[in-house]
């Protein structure tokens, strides 16, 4: 398999949609929004990237399966399968703030080979693949280097909907804010993994998301020399639906801090 080359169509097909995704945007509806559950919202835009998406990866590898957010393709590829995400940041979207993403990853007998994040509004594309490293735009990231809570900025997102850990998960914010530079919620977990890996923010950490919200994320991070875990510092942060991902210094004094607020 060549990697590379795998990863410069997916990045092209991921530019396509996103081109429909931005012309969508300067006119949207808001008549049509529909709700899935309590705050989950999606959009004929969310539907039909997603069909754009399925279609153009199909032609790569037929023989792959799909995990997708809007259940538009679904099926299980006996070595290959893509998890994507066709508009993470929905809510942003559909309220006119302009940070939501394309996240497409492949998954080769259950390892991630290939990670794309397209912030479309900023027109930057991150893209990893296995052996390659991570890139932005053509070029080489890496995480950050800080190695103290107390000169980081840090990333997160506010439970919507799961709001049963939401006192632990108050209690955790009202401690970093005290020993950090700050905390930020962008509203795409995406951009908040790409940002990681590029070294904008030195951790993210969030609960309760799905494997299309972080697959591709999380393998930029990985492969910009970041780290991933749960909140118990375990690999299993798809499988547990609660992530910590950072440059691999900061991540220590996190988890103590969860142990301390989140799990208590």
């Amino acid at each position: 398999m060549d990697y590379e080359l795998l990863c410069t169509k997916v990045v092209a097909i991921a530019r396509l949609t996103g081109n429909f995704i931005r012309k969508e945007s300067m006119g949207f509806d808001a008549s049509a929004i529909e709700t899935k559950g309590l705050n989950d919202l999606v959009s004929y835009v969310d539907k039909n990237a997603e069909k754009q998406l399925t279609r153009n990866l199909k032609k790569l590898l037929p023989e792959a399966g799909f995990t997708t957010e809007e259940k538009t393709e679904t099926s299980r590829g006996e070595t290959y399968n893509w998890i994507i995400d066709p508009l993470d940041g929905t809510t942003n979207f559909i309220h006119g703030i302009p940070v939501y993403s394309i996240s497409i990853a492949l998954y080769e007998a259950d390892q991630p080979v290939i990670g794309v994040v397209y912030e479309i509004n900023r027109s930057e594309m991150f893209y990893a693949y296995k052996g390659g490293g991570a890139f932005l735009n053509n070029r080489k990231i890496s995480v950050s280097d800080r190695s103290r809570l107390a000169d980081s900025l840090l990333a997160t997102g506010f439970p919507y909907y799961a709001f049963e850990h939401q006192e632990q998960y108050m209690d955790l914010l009202g401690s970093l804010m005290r020993k950090c530079h700050g905390l930020r919620r962008m509203g795409s977990a995406a951009v908040d993994l790409a940002y990681v890996a590029c070294g904008r923010f030195d951790a993210f950490f969030e609960y309760n998301l799905n494997a299309w919200d972080v697959a591709a994320g999380a393998y930029l991070v990985q492969q910009a020399g970041g780290t991933v875990s749960n909140f118990k510092g375990g690999e299993e942060f798809i499988e547990e639906r609660e992530i910590l991902a950072g440059n691999g210094k900061v991540e220590a004094e996190l988890l103590d801090e969860m142990r301390l607020h989140f799990n208590k």
